[in-house]
């Protein structure tokens, strides 16, 4: 099995108001985005292409938006990536990168 592109953990994920999970998991796998809670149910997923990643003018540094599927989700991973060998969810700006490169879109 592959190692996937992109794994965050500890994310909150939340659907126009409503927090879904305080720490749920986004990965980027063989072409696809999972979103998924804290233990392990997918929330949503879609081929990569077919996700939209941005980050909202509003919002602080450490929040994302994912529209899968139709749906947009609000994503909080972290300000700035952590330090090497220490816990924590990559920074919001790696995840729009990591979409887009593995839509083939840059990166």
């Amino acid at each position: 099995m592959a190692e996937p592109e992109f794994t965050a953990t500890g994310v909150r994920i939340g659907k126009r108001l409503r927090q879904l999970t305080r720490a749920g998991q986004v990965r980027i796998e063989d072409g696809r985005l999972q979103l998924l809670t804290s233990y392990g149910s997918e929330i949503d997923s879609a081929p990569v292409q077919a996700v939209r990643a941005s980050k909202p003018w509003f919002a602080h540094e450490d929040r994302a938006l994912a529209d899968v599927n139709g749906t947009r989700y609000t994503l909080t991973l972290n300000e700035y990536d952590p330090a090497p060998g220490k816990p924590g969810p990559p920074s919001a700006r790696r995840f729009i990168e990591a979409v887009r490169k593995a839509a083939g879109r840059g990166g």
